[in-house]
C-alpha cells in the first residue's frame, strides 16, 4: 500500500499574504462603510468613501508586505553572505558545527560527523543555511510574491462589501453588509484553514470575531460623529 503525504509549508509565504490581503479587506471596507453609513450621510458618499479605502488600502497592502518582507530576505542575504565567507576560512569549524547541531538533535557522534560531511560535500551552503539558519526555500522570503498576493486579495475582499452596499438600499445598508461581510469572513477563514490543514471551525470563528469587533467598533465611532456633526 502506497503511503503518501501531503505537507502543506510550502504554502506558508503565499496563504499568509493572501489571507491577510483578504481578511483586512472585507474589514476595513466593510468597517470604513458601516462608520460612514452611522454617521447618516447618503450612499453615493458611502460608495466613494468605500472605493476610496480599497484603492488605498490595496497600495497600502502591496506597499507594507513588499517592505516588510524585502526586510526579511536582506537579513536572510546577509546571513548566507556571512555563513559562505565563513565556509571559505574555516570549513572544518563548519563541519564540526554542523555535526554538533544533528548531535544535539540525537544523532550518534560518529554518525553525525559523516552526515555534516556528506551533507556539505553536497551543498555545504545549503545545509548551514537549512540546519544551522532556519533558512529553506519553501519558506523563504519572496517580496514580489507577497506583494502581489497581498494587493490582489484585498482588492477582491473589498470588492465584496463594496458590492453589498451599492446594491443595497439606504435603511438596510449597514445590516446587509455587516452580515454578509461576516459570512464572507467566516468563508475565507474556513477556506485559509483548509488550504492550511488547521481545522475549519477555529479558522471561521477567528476572522469573524476580529472582524464583528472592527465593525462595531467603527459604527459607534460614525454614530458619535455623526450626531456631533
Amino acid at each position: 500500500m502506497t503511503h503518501h503525504e501531503v505537507h502543506r509549508s510550502h504554502r506558508v509565504g503565499w496563504l499568509r499574504a493572501a489571507v491577510l490581503g483578504a481578511n483586512d479587506g472585507i474589514v476595513s471596507t466593510a468597517s470604513l462603510i458601516i462608520g460612514v453609513a452611522a454617521a447618516s450621510t447618503t450612499q453615493a458618499n458611502i460608495l466613494l468613501a468605500g472605493v476610496a479605502g480599497l484603492v488605498a488600502g490595496a497600495m497600502s497592502m502591496a506597499a507594507g508586505e513588499y517592505v516588510s518582507v524585502s526586510s526579511q530576505s536582506d537579513t536572510e542575504n546577509a546571513d548566507l553572505v556571512l555563513e559562505k565567507i565563513s565556509l571559505e576560512n574555516d570549513i572544518e569549524f563548519e563541519k564540526d558545527e554542523l555535526a554538533k547541531i544533528y548531535r544535539n538533535r540525537g544523532l550518534e557522534p560518529v554518525l553525525a560527523k559523516q552526515v555534516a560531511e556528506q551533507l556539505m560535500a553536497h551543498d555545504a551552503l545549503g545545509a548551514h543555511a537549512r540546519d544551522e539558519i532556519g533558512i529553506s526555500e519553501s519558506v523563504s522570503a519572496r517580496p514580489v510574491q507577497a506583494a502581489f498576493y497581498s494587493a490582489g486579495t484585498f482588492t477582491v475582499g473589498a470588492a465584496l462589501p463594496l458590492m453589498v452596499a451599492w446594491a443595497t438600499p439606504g435603511n438596510y445598508l449597514i445590516s446587509a453588509v455587516a452580515v454578509l461581510s461576516l459570512v464572507f469572513l467566516a468563508l475565507l477563514g474556513g477556506v485559509a484553514a483548509r488550504t492550511g490543514g488547521a481545522p475549519i471551525t477555529v479558522g471561521a470563528i477567528r476572522v469573524t470575531f476580529w472582524g464583528a469587533l472592527a465593525m462595531g467598533l467603527t459604527a459607534v465611532v460614525g454614530r458619535i460623529f455623526g450626531v456631533v456633526a
